[in-house]
C-alpha cells in the first residue's frame, strides 16, 4: 500500500535560526509580531511573516479567523493568508513544504522570515516531519460518514477513545472530519494513529516534542484562564457585530459549499452555518460558537506544553509581554 511521503525537517543554518511564534487562540501572536516587525524596521531590516494558520489560508474567511487587518499586510508581508478557495483543501504536508520553500525565498531576498500561528500540527509537520500515514480509502470514508451520520459522531468518538485513546483526547465529540481520520487509519493499518505520530522521530534522532535547534520559538500562554475565556468572549461578539453573519451568508451563496468541508468545519463558521440552517437559535450558535474556541485553546496548549524547553511568556503579564518582545528582537540579531 502506498503511503504519503514523509516530510523531513528543514535543516536551516544554525547561525540563522527562524524564529516562531506560537500559542492559543487569543494570546496576541499577531500584535507581537507586529511590533517586532516595526522594531526591525527602525533597525533597517526587514521581516516577512508566515501565516501557521488554518483557516487564514482560505479567501473569504476573514472576520471569524481574526485575519490580519488590511492595514496589517500593507505593512508588513504576510504569506501563507488567502491562497486557496474555501472549496479547496490544506494540509499540515502542504504547510510544511511551503513553510520550508518560503523561509529559503525570504533568506534568499535578505529578510527574516518569522512563522506566528497556533495551528499545532502544522508546527510538528514543518518542525519534524510527519510519519508515513496511509492516504485517504474512499470506501472506508463512505462507511465511517454512514455510521457517524446514523450514531452521531460523539458515538463514533467514543469508540475512537477505545481504540486510540491519545487521539481521542485531544478531539471534540463532534469533530466528525479528524474523528473519521484517526478510525480511518487504525482499521488501515490496525494501529493507532498517535503510534504512528509518535514513531516519526526528527532525523537526529529526538523526540518529535523537543525544538530543532534551527528554531527558536516564542509560546505565549495566558495564565488566567477566566480572563482569556473573558477576551474570546468579547472577541466573538465583536466579530458578530462587525458582519460576521454577513460574511457567512456571503458564503453559502457558493453552491459548491458544504459543511463538511475543512474550512467551513473553522470554529465560529460551522457554528454559523448551522444557525442559518435552522439548526440552532441565536444563543445556542454562540454558546457552541464559545464552547469550540475554548476547547481550541485547551487543544492548543496541550500540545504546547508537550514540547520541552519551550521559551513561555505570559501575554497578560506586562513584564513578560515585554520580555518576550525583547526575547524577540535579540533573535533578529542571530537571524540577520
Amino acid at each position: 500500500m502506498q503511503t504519503e511521503p514523509h516530510i523531513q525537517p528543514q535543516h536551516a543554518p544554525i547561525s540563522k535560526p527562524i524564529l516562531c511564534i506560537v500559542g492559543p487562540t487569543g494570546a496576541g501572536k499577531t500584535h507581537l509580531a507586529m511590533s517586532l516587525a516595526e522594531h526591525a524596521q527602525s533597525l533597517g531590516l526587514t521581516i516577512e511573516l508566515i501565516s501557521m494558520d488554518s483557516a487564514l489560508v482560505y479567501r473569504g474567511l476573514d472576520i471569524g479567523s481574526a485575519k490580519p487587518t488590511q492595514a496589517e499586510q500593507a505593512a508588513v508581508i504576510h504569506h501563507l493568508i488567502d491562497i486557496l478557495d474555501p472549496t479547496e483543501v490544506y494540509s499540515a504536508a502542504k504547510f510544511a513544504n511551503d513553510a520550508k520553500r518560503l523561509c529559503e525565498e525570504i533568506r534568499a531576498r535578505g529578510n527574516i522570515p518569522v512563522v506566528v500561528g497556533g495551528t499545532m500540527l502544522y508546527w510538528r509537520a514543518w518542525a519534524h516531519g510527519l510519519s508515513s500515514l496511509p492516504p485517504a480509502d474512499a470506501d472506508i470514508r463512505v462507511r465511517l460518514d454512514k455510521r457517524g451520520k446514523a450514531l452521531g459522531w460523539p458515538a463514533m468518538h467514543a469508540e475512537l477513545m477505545k481504540l486510540d485513546p491519545i487521539t481521542a483526547a485531544r478531539l471534540m465529540p463532534n469533530d466528525s472530519q479528524r474523528v473519521q481520520r484517526a478510525l480511518e487509519v487504525y482499521e488501515i493499518t490496525g494501529q493507532p494513529m498517535s503510534e504512528l505520530l509518535a514513531d516519526s522521530p526528527s532525523e537526529d534522532g529526538r523526540e518529535g516534542s523537543a525544538i530543532p535547534e534551527w528554531i527558536n520559538l516564542v509560546s505565549l500562554e495566558p495564565s488566567d484562564r477566566s480572563r482569556l475565556h473573558a477576551n474570546l468572549e468579547k472577541r466573538f461578539d465583536e466579530m458578530l457585530n462587525g458582519g460576521l453573519i454577513q460574511e457567512v451568508e456571503k458564503l453559502r451563496t457558493n453552491t459548491a459549499l458544504h459543511p463538511d468541508l475543512p474550512a467551513i468545519r473553522s470554529v465560529g463558521y460551522r457554528q454559523i452555518w448551522e444557525y442559518l440552517d435552522g439548526q440552532s437559535d441565536w444563543e445556542q450558535m454562540r454558546y457552541k460558537a464559545l464552547a469550540a474556541t475554548r476547547q481550541l485553546g485547551k487543544r492548543q496548549l496541550t500540545w504546547l506544553r508537550a514540547i520541552a524547553d519551550r521559551n513561555t511568556f505570559d501575554p497578560f503579564n506586562p513584564a513578560e509581554l515585554k520580555a518576550a518582545l525583547d526575547y524577540c528582537k535579540q533573535t533578529l540579531i542571530q537571524s540577520a
